[in-house]
């Protein structure tokens, strides 16, 4: 009786782990299917099975590993992310962070990657999620690993990719470590900040008091901004005289300072000079 009672356990462990492994293939193969066309995946099943063995190396815990599938599929040559011309390629991301903070991160890794040129097409926020699409004119759809690394440099990560068609992707984007991948002042290390066509960024959470003089071929007008973790507006400083030097006083929830000019970044024709002090 013992044997039996036994038997049937073994049997039923059995059956559980071979359910269990079945639905992870499922789900893998269900995400393998939504990337590429349904004659592409029946005439290279055999390939695909074998391309993406051992299984488990696409799996985190429940959830595919989207990016990894992607670059699998790219590298044996079964998803071509060229257009057969110019095409209008539509990118939503989703995010449960903060929308200011997340579409500046992102916007600054998308320019990293080579995108200037793209347009806000809808930004919707509700009670779990903030979304943020955008469209731009593209030969191809963007590198998904590409992008990944980049915005790992920022302390964040795809958790999920959905083609919704060749010209139309969604990405899923945790930034529950994220930060502004910029410089940080640390005291008595003087940085120099070059002509730009950008507003400078930097982290200034571990300084109490920032000099900066400007050179003498500058017509500096000072547009200062700080920021909180999160990109909320602290405070804004601006001077309608010409400034050859400046000191500040950083506020006590400052993380990062937005230094540009009130009228134009033109006017910056030559460095300014940072001067950081101060330990918090």
């Amino acid at each position: 009786m013992v044997k039996k009672v036994l038997f049937f356990l073994l049997l039923s462990s059995f059956v559980f782990l071979f359910s269990d492994e079945t639905a992870q293939e499922d789900i893998l193969t269900q995400k393998i299917k939504t990337f590429i066309d349904a004659n592409v995946y029946e005439q290279n099943k055999a390939y695909i099975d074998i391309i993406f063995s051992p299984r488990s190396e696409y799996l985190n815990g429940e959830r595919v590993d989207a990016v990894k599938v992607i670059q699998t599929l790219k590298d044996n040559g079964l998803l071509n992310l060229f257009f057969k011309y110019p095409s209008e390629l539509t990118l939503n991301f989703k995010t449960s962070g903060a929308p200011l903070f997340f579409v500046k991160l992102l916007g600054d890794s998308l320019r990293n990657i080579g995108y200037y040129r793209y347009v806000t097409k809808a930004s919707n926020l509700d009670s779990s999620e903030f979304t943020w699409t955008i469209s731009l004119l593209s030969e191809y759809a963007t590198d998904p690993l590409i992008l990944q690394k980049e915005l790992q440099k920022s302390g964040c990560n795809i958790v999920d990719v959905q083609r919704n068609s060749s010209a139309n992707w969604t990405y899923v984007v945790d930034m529950t470590d994220g930060h502004l991948n910029i410089q940080s002042l640390q005291n008595g290390e003087e940085v120099e900040l070059k002509r730009s066509l950008y507003a400078h960024w930097l982290n200034v959470s571990n300084i109490k008091t920032l000099k900066i003089k400007s050179s003498r071929r500058n017509d500096w007008y000072p547009y200062i901004a700080y920021y909180d973790s999160s990109l909320h507006l602290l405070q804004v400083i601006k001077k309608e005289n010409k400034m050859g030097r400046i000191t500040l006083r950083i506020p006590k929830y400052a993380k990062y300072i937005k230094i540009s000019d009130v009228y134009t970044l033109k006017n910056i024709r030559d460095a300014l000079v940072l001067n950081p002090s101060g330990s918090r």
